[in-house]
């Protein structure tokens, strides 16, 4: 009889704490990118688009069209 794989207890994988607070970690660094971009979009959204050079924005600004 040939035995083609054996199971021992090195050869089981378990997570281990490593590999939790690896997870754990680059969670708690997700958490503080969203919250800088979510902070930076907002000063993105909050500046006026006077700002911006030429008439391609009017429409947006006054909600009326070219013809009216």
């Amino acid at each position: 009889m040939t035995v083609i794989a054996a199971s021992s207890a090195s050869s089981a994988a378990e997570p281990g704490t490593l590999a939790f607070l690896i997870v754990f970690g680059m969670a708690v660094i997700m958490v503080f990118l969203f919250r800088s971009m979510s902070k930076h979009l907002r000063k993105v959204n909050a500046q006026p688009r006077e700002d911006r050079p030429g008439g391609a924005d009017e429409p947006a600004r006054t909600g009326k069209l070219p013809g009216d």
